[in-house]
């Protein structure tokens, strides 16, 4: 094999993994397994893909401050977004809510966190007043802006402030929820408008995991 052929198929087999470990991600094949390592449930392994989560000191919609210790133990299902949002925040809470109603008494084994991406208008208070509509299971966090850039720099995800015309604003944010181990660990994704049996079978095998 010359250099250029050899150049080329390198070329191909990158493009090969990121595809592969890209639709993994998605449709939630893998797992962690060990530190540094991922590995999917057909037993290949994964290295050097980065964690997603980590510590953050925030308050939670009754006006007490967290961390993410407070919720170790449990597996969780955390989700950013804001209060104003038109269509994806309440969808993705009205999904969460109805499938914890489809696991049945096993979803009192699931902890779900809804981190807000706009703190300058979503308060404890607006937090709590918003949840009210949805699963009294689904737990609001809030804090200063720092604090929220805290967190979304742990989960590596997009929020970006937008403003519009009338001077009002609104948020670009990742639309995906976050499936965590009960050790805090990245498990897989959620995407947004997820098949409903694609979701409810990740979910299980979060509840499954050891």
């Amino acid at each position: 094999m010359n250099i250029l052929k050899l150049v080329r198929y390198l070329s191909w087999a990158a493009v090969a993994t990121i595809v592969f470990v890209t639709t993994a991600i998605v449709l939630g094949w893998w797992r962690v397994d060990g530190p540094g390592g991922l590995q999917t449930d057909a037993g290949i392994e994964i290295k050097g893909l980065p964690q997603l989560g980590g510590p953050f000191t925030l308050v939670d919609h009754r006006g007490k401050t967290v961390t993410e210790r407070d919720f170790l133990g449990k597996p969780m299902l955390v989700f950013f977004g804001f209060t104003h949002c038109p269509d994806v925040c309440p969808t993705t809470l009205f999904e969460i809510t109805t499938r914890f109603q489809k696991l049945g008494t096993d979803a009192d084994r699931l902890q779900a966190i809804f981190i807000t991406a706009d703190p300058e208008r979503d308060t404890p208070e607006q937090m709590a007043l918003y949840l009210q509509s949805f699963d009294p299971r689904i737990v609001g966090l809030s804090g200063s802006q720092e604090q929220i850039d805290g967190a979304v720099a742990a989960f590596k995800v997009i929020a970006k402030k937008v403003p519009q015309g009338d001077g009002n604003y609104t948020i670009d944010h990742t639309a995906s929820t976050f499936l965590m181990d009960k050790n805090g660990k990245f498990f897989g994704l959620i995407d947004y408008h997820e098949k409903e049996d694609t979701a409810l079978a990740k979910m299980r095998r979060l509840l499954a995991k050891k």
